[in-house]
């Protein structure tokens, strides 16, 4: 079953034959990561910004914007003073922000190959829309090098119009879809020792959910051990009690993030945000658990 987006389930808006390219054009991004093998899901992991603790996407996208923004200003500097300075300044500042650009595709895609609907209809437009800024400024680029600096100057306009309206859906996608947000942010976990479930309920290495307060905790044992963790992948809200032990992690059935049982650190992506952890004691035959002191604390 295809997992639903927590902001109302799947697109209704998203055409049959938008939403068939858009699965190609996924699985074809899954299967080039895949082929290179372990290579190939530690490349994804950095593109992912998963040893970051967040979203590498997000802080790429910060130099296209920022560069475009100063040639943009360089160019109204050179129509006023018509200085060389300003015109090299603009003409750097593109370059930048087209190698920028460039990055934040790369890592992009990597991101939106694990969205889904709607998030996956806004990321295809999305990037569609920032390729089409870029290949704007390229063109402003080659313009103002045949010394064609007016022609340069209106491809870079259009270009940042373009930009801008690639950074609206961005923003639709972080704020209306929490595409990059953690989504365990907001559950409230015991700060004392709570019972969540009978010592005699929970097997031998099979991923189990329990629950507290209406927020959902997964248990594993393993041996001698009780480990606890958020049940909700804090990607993209998949159940974790759903999931697959892989040694002393637990893989997501969604998106195959990987989590540490014992500190719920990410140990693949695409999850960037790790499972937060919960203390375990059984007492007169019930699992009880709770935040750590320190998290307490904090």
């Amino acid at each position: 079953m295809a997992p639903q987006d927590s902001t109302g389930g799947l697109d209704s808006e998203e055409s049959p034959q938008s939403r068939a390219l858009a699965e190609r054009v996924q699985k074809s991004v899954r299967k080039a990561f895949e082929a290179a093998g372990p290579s190939g899901q530690t490349i994804k992991n950095f593109l992912n910004g998963t040893r970051l603790g967040e979203p590498l996407h997000v802080i790429l996208t910060d130099v296209p914007i920022g560069a475009w923004t100063a040639a943009l200003v360089f160019d109204a500097l050179t129509l006023i003073s018509g200085r060389d300075e300003f015109a090299k300044a603009a003409d750097a500042s593109v370059t930048i922000g087209i190698a920028g650009a460039l990055g934040a595709a790369v890592t992009g895609v990597t991101d939106w190959q694990d969205a889904d609907a709607p998030a996956r209809r806004l990321g295809m437009i999305h990037g569609i829309l920032n390729l089409s800024g870029t290949a704007l400024f390229a063109a402003s680029l080659f313009a103002r090098k045949r010394k064609a600096r007016r022609v340069g100057l209106t491809l870079s306009v259009l270009g940042y119009g373009t930009m801008t309206a690639a950074a609206r859906l961005g923003g639709k996608m972080i704020y209306e879809h929490r595409v990059g947000v953690d989504r365990t942010a907001g559950q409230t976990f015991p700060a004392d020792f709570v019972s969540v479930l009978a010592e005699s309920e929970l097997p031998e290495s099979q991923p189990t959910r329990a629950e507290h307060g209406g927020v959902p905790i997964l248990l594993v044992r393993r041996g001698t051990r009780i480990f606890a963790l958020a049940e909700t992948c804090s990607h993209f809200s998949g159940p974790l009690a759903e999931g697959t032990l892989v040694g002393d992690s637990i893989q997501c059935p969604w998106h195959r993030s990987r989590f540490a049982l014992e500190d719920g650190r990410v140990i693949d992506g695409p999850a960037v945000h790790p499972q937060p952890c919960l203390e375990t004691r059984v007492r007169d035959g019930q699992i009880e658990v709770r935040k750590p002191p320190a998290a307490t604390t904090a």
